[in-house]
């Protein structure tokens, strides 16, 4: 992998917002957290292999996996599931109410949310707010007493509370869109 694709905080201060200022600005928002530091995680088999050291999906541990995605009108989307949601692309503009989606690119990626692949999370919306990214929550985490999310880089992991996360999409003035997937 080269290092302009590296998604840890190694290179936290090439993002528009760092790691470090978001948990400055968590902690300032008086939003509670949990913080985990770990090898790098890019996709869920890896994330799977660590997080034993969280609060198990069955004890109400909600862990995630999150889809930047365009339309063919250009609008962009983040869609937060829960990490073992089967997702048919093919079908899901219709529950979403957008046209055809596909991936967004790495480029736009950063240009949008302000992360590198690996590294997408609810918490990038601090910079998807402005670029007009539409935000979709699968309801299934509603029943989650914690949702572990990237803190902007992929080598940390932060547990944080529904009410938390709904604290920190006020803060940026994001409405998420809760929709059974």
């Amino acid at each position: 992998m080269n290092d302009a694709m590296d998604a840890s905080s190694k290179y936290q201060d090439s993002l528009p917002i760092s790691s470090d200022t978001m948990l400055q600005k968590l902690d300032k928002w008086g939003i509670l957290y949990l913080r985990f530091d770990h090898v790098p995680l890019r996709t869920v088999e890896e994330s799977k292999r660590v997080q034993g050291q969280f609060l198990p999906s069955e004890e109400g541990g909600g862990h995630i996996k999150n889809l930047y995605l365009r339309d063919h009108k250009k609008r962009n989307v983040l869609l937060v599931a829960e990490q073992d949601r089967q997702i048919d692309l093919k079908t899901l503009n219709e529950k979403l109410g957008t046209g055809r989606l596909s991936f967004g690119s790495a480029e736009r990626l950063m240009e949008n949310l302000g992360v590198r692949p690996g590294a997408v999370t609810p918490l990038s919306m601090i910079n998807g707010a402005k670029m007009g990214v539409q935000l979709f929550v699968d309801s299934a985490l509603k029943s989650c007493i914690q949702i572990y999310v990237h803190p902007l880089v992929n080598d940390r992991t932060l547990g944080i509370t529904l009410e938390g996360l709904q604290l920190f999409f006020n803060k940026v003035n994001v409405e998420p869109v809760w929709i059974d997937l």
